[in-house]
């Protein structure tokens, strides 16, 4: 007789199946996100990595705020994941929408509630410090005159009335307002509210225990060497938070116009219900579970799927109910797998799991040590799905980036301004002592995902982007290759090219540590003939980021100057590396290199500067 204990985790794990999970993502998107965007079309609509990518077939770009830097007890500002492009998007479209959600009961994750509120106000008092206002304190009564219309929460007890064109309208305070007890608006400016927004149920100690850090955040800010004067000359309202979850009163005929606000929204929406348990829903073809915020966690339940493959394939999945689903996922995931390995990308083998038979499709063949091309031998028994006699059918598709999305590259095209006069200004500030350092050429404007880092010389991208600017000799001069030996596809470029088949922290703690001499010294010999340089590894986000930053510290001083052979060693700290970070992410906002890779570009750089 089985117990209660395992007969409990198979009804959840029955619950928690792949269909339910996708069928409540898709559920999600059609009733709510897709909703919430249309009101506010002219706003960039945002996925905070990873689970908000799930929730829309299409975004803007994306951002990366991690809960557990809103944790009770826990709060920080990372100087790491300062996402100043969030910040420049949203001056450049008037505000922005930013989508995730949670699995753990709770209405929104602590990314939106604490979070992002502290990433907000942060950037407010920095950019407030830099204009130089300084003037006495706006009272809380005045602070309640902001016209905000047209949203209301349903639980909250507390609002906040304001005047617009003589009419009298509330809103519900726990959408977009708190009872903070520092007001730092200046007078010279009342619009430029630099107080700490958090919603209504973060407890008022906990609000308290935030403010006193506050003020350490900035002056952290300030060192990470971030470009402000920049983002001060785009940025003409301050940033403030708007939370607004599927309980959200939203009057249809009174949205409000987010020009008429005296702040820069960002608005905050968490994608699913609040829901302890899956909770049970039909349709008139198939019953399934809801589940709260599915798309979290995606290694356990997603067998593979990314949500670029979901959302090209969502009406073949959802419409095929509960029984074919896994058949399907399976299918999908191959097939984009075959086509990765054909064309030299990084598309590692499914493993079959012992003891458990992959159900294979009707038409389906089944083979064993099949190799392709570029493809990992693993010795492991796996299924291939075919479905055009012997050959595979390949579609049209490729690994999921954000960068290589249409809307994506239409935020680089209208955002493109702003990122240009950030590097001008800059240029302009430091004058003759600016890197001299420069590309040859500039990259096709059709290739996304290639970024130039200034003017130094230096470029990274993704290996698909890679492998295609290196096919036209007059992009780059020489190329650093992050992958692993079997995807290359470069052959033709002689000793101006060098493969490093650097691991990832989570498989290798020390095989970036110990590839970075290599990498510092090739391109140390190719900068000094004035040769551009791309560094690219299979997503273009970790381990070419953290080459290419050794290698600024390494061969560039703080002011940019090119550093000579014969130049003395410095004592790198790690705030050297944070602002070296910073810098690279005003040119490349997909940065995202893990603490494991930063921590062995430290070592490297610590050991490099003690050596005699």
């Amino acid at each position: 007789m089985e117990s209660i204990y395992k007969v409990a985790r198979t009804v959840k794990r029955r619950e928690r199946s792949l269909y339910n999970a996708l069928r409540s993502i898709h559920h999600d998107y059609s009733m709510f996100i897709r909703e919430i965007a249309l009101l506010w079309p002219e706003l960039a609509l945002l996925a905070n990595l990873r689970c908000g990518l799930w929730y829309a077939p299409q975004f803007d770009g994306v951002c990366y705020f991690k809960s557990t830097d809103g944790h009770n007890g826990n709060w920080s500002f990372s100087a790491t994941r300062l996402n100043l492009h969030v910040a420049f998007l949203a001056a450049v479209k008037g505000g922005c929408i930013i989508v995730d959600a949670t699995r753990n009961g709770k209405r929104f994750p602590d990314s939106m509630s604490k979070t992002i509120p502290i990433w907000t106000c942060v950037l407010n008092r920095a950019l407030a410090e830099l204009r130089e206002i300084q003037s006495p304190l706006v009272s809380a009564q005045q602070m309640q005159t902001m016209p905000l219309q047209g949203i209301q929460l349903e639980d909250s007890s507390a609002s906040c009335e304001a005047a617009d064109g003589g009419r009298q309208q509330v809103l519900n305070s726990s959408c977009s307002t708190d009872s903070s007890s520092s007001l730092l608006t200046h007078a010279n400016n009342p619009e430029w509210d630099c107080s700490l927004h958090l919603p209504l149920w973060v407890s008022n100690t906990e609000k308290n225990n935030i403010e006193r850090l506050v003020e350490k955040w900035v002056q952290s800010f300030r060192a990470s060497g971030a470009d402000l004067s920049t983002l001060a000359k785009v940025l003409k309202k301050p940033l403030r938070p708007l939370w607004v979850s599927q309980k959200t009163v939203i009057w249809l005929n009174e949205v409000p116009d987010v020009s008429s606000w005296n702040f820069t929204p960002i608005i905050l929406v968490s994608a699913s219900e609040a829901l302890t348990s899956p909770r049970r829903m039909s349709d008139p073809e198939f019953s399934w579970s809801y589940i709260a915020g599915a798309a979290d966690d995606e290694e356990s339940w997603a067998r593979g799927l990314t949500p670029l493959l979901f959302w090209r394939h969502s009406d073949e999945l959802v419409s095929g109910g509960p029984e074919l689903c896994n058949c399907t996922v399976a299918q999908i995931v191959e097939r984009d797998r075959v086509y990765r390995a054909l064309r030299g990308q990084d598309a590692p083998q499914l493993r079959k799991k012992t003891g458990n038979k992959m159900p294979v499709l009707d038409g389906a063949k089944k083979d064993v040590g099949v190799e392709f091309p570029g493809s990992k031998t693993t010795g492991d028994e796996y299924v291939c799905y075919l479905q055009d006699g012997d050959g595979y059918r390949i579609e049209n598709s490729h690994q999921y980036d954000m960068r290589d999305s249409s809307s994506h590259a239409e935020f680089h095209t209208e955002a493109g301004e702003c990122r240009t006069d950030q590097s001008t200004v800059k240029q302009q500030e430091l004058g003759a002592n600016y890197i001299q350092h420069s590309a040859t050429q500039q990259p096709p404007e059709h290739i996304s995902g290639f970024h130039w880092i200034g003017n130094t010389g230096l470029a990274i991208s993704n290996a698909e982007c890679g492998q295609a600017v290196c096919g036209n000799n007059n992009v780059v001069d020489c190329v650093i290759e992050c992958i692993d030996p079997s995807c290359s596809r470069i052959s033709d470029m002689g000793d101006n090219h060098i493969q490093l088949p650097i691991l990832s922290s989570k498989f290798d703690r020390h095989s970036l540590e110990n590839h970075l001499p290599a990498a510092v010294d090739f391109a140390r010999k190719k900068l000094e003939t004035c040769q551009s340089l791309l560094i690219f590894c299979a997503d273009g986000e970790d381990i070419s980021v953290c080459v290419c930053l050794a290698i600024l510290i390494s061969c560039f001083d703080s002011t940019g100057e090119y550093l000579k052979d014969d130049a003395v060693n410095r004592c790198i700290k790690k705030n050297d590396v944070r602002q070296c970070l910073v810098y690279l992410s005003s040119f490349h906002s997909d940065a995202r290199p893990s603490r494991g890779s930063l921590k062995q570009v430290y070592n490297f750089l610590l050991n490099k500067s003690l050596s005699p």
